[in-house]
């Protein structure tokens, strides 16, 4: 799915995105060229598949714009595809003229886009690829690459002792999904020692039912689980909950991703062996260069392309480098800001994070 991925940790909107602070969910500005031509919305997916969308996107987003003076509107669909195609509805009749879409599925999200472009508004799939879209750019992380992270992760913890292992992956309904499933099968298959003793995707990425699906699979094999290659860290939470019910935490290597807070607590906790760390804030930044490109009738830079089958095409992509987070990686999480280390250390966790490094 990739072709030529490039590091990336030098992006940045410079100057005209210095990220200051900003208020609501709807804003405008004064004093660019750019604000005059035209507005930004964003549709976010849900509150429930991460806690990084209301979290990181949503302000890492309104203050770039707020920085570079354009009218934008973000709003969050709630899991719901109707709700989705709604305030794509809305924003395209208030005038928006690019429009940053995080679909909940490909269907609806193509859906919008081709009203978008019908309309001759500019789309941007951000986070997630929308396959059969048709989006001008396409800016996440490589999913495959992170796949791929979280399975090295797991053998790290694992070593190549025989090991069942138990696949959580995200929603079928979810491209980023398949591809971090393909990246950690492209891994985890071809150790010989490893077998694949269940896997499932989680409806919405939902923790309860992740939950209820992991407790069933750790039934029906009898409590011989050596490792979960969970797809996120509420997933891995999920699992790790359902370890702790049946005595086995920190005994069986619980793999995560997104850096949460909860995620990191127990990295910490020695009941999760890792997480894939995506620095959002770079995210944000290279999809608020994007638009404001579009904006203006520019070309974009980017560094990468990704095939979309669906639709035939390739689409022209900027990909940020992950970073695999073990407990000796909590530290540079807190430092980059991207998790408070107040929230992080409060309470029993002081002492664990002084023993991490994290003064």
């Amino acid at each position: 799915m990739r072709k030529g991925i490039l590091g990336f940790a030098a992006v940045s909107v410079a100057a005209a995105l210095s990220l200051t602070a900003c208020g609501d969910d709807k804003g405008s500005g004064s004093g660019s060229d750019a604000a005059a031509k035209g507005k930004i919305g964003v549709i976010l997916p849900d509150t429930k598949s991460s806690v990084r969308y209301e979290s990181f996107d949503r302000p890492l987003l309104e203050k770039a714009f707020k920085a570079a003076g354009v009218k934008y509107d973000i709003q969050n669909a709630e899991g719901s595809t109707q709700r989705f195609q709604t305030i794509a509805d809305q924003m395209i009749t208030s005038g928006v003229t690019v429009l940053l879409v995080d679909g909940l599925d490909s269907n609806s999200a193509a859906a919008v886009e081709r009203k978008a472009q019908s309309q001759g508004v500019k789309t941007i799939d951000y986070d997630r690829l929308t396959l059969g879209g048709v989006a001008d750019y396409y800016v996440s992380f490589d999913s495959v690459k992170v796949g791929e992270e979280l399975a090295k992760g797991l053998q790290k913890c694992l070593g190549d002792k025989k090991a069942n292992i138990a696949y959580l992956n995200g929603a079928a309904t979810d491209n980023n999904a398949t591809l971090f499933a393909q990246g950690a099968h492209n891994i985890l298959d071809k150790v010989p020692n490893y077998t694949k003793v269940a896997e499932q995707a989680v409806p919405d990425w939902d923790n309860q039912k992740a939950a209820t699906i992991f407790e069933q699979i750790f039934t029906q094999q009898g409590g011989k689980i050596d490792g979960v290659l969970a797809a996120n860290d509420g997933l891995g939470n999920s699992a790790i909950s359902i370890l702790k019910k049946n005595g086995e935490a920190g005994k069986v290597p619980v793999t995560g991703q997104d850096a949460s807070l909860q995620g990191l607590q127990n990295i910490l906790d020695g009941t999760q062996c890792m997480t894939v760390y995506k620095p959002v804030n770079q995210e944000a930044d290279a999809a608020a260069k994007l638009a404001l490109s579009l904006l203006k009738g520019e070309k974009a830079a980017t560094n990468s392309t990704i095939n979309d089958p669906q639709g035939k095409r390739d689409v022209p992509s900027v990909f940020i480098p992950v970073i695999p987070t073990f407990k000796d990686g909590v530290k540079k999480v807190v430092d980059d800001g991207f998790v408070n280390k107040a929230d992080l250390c409060k309470g029993a966790y002081a002492k664990k994070c002084a023993d991490a490094g994290i003064q």
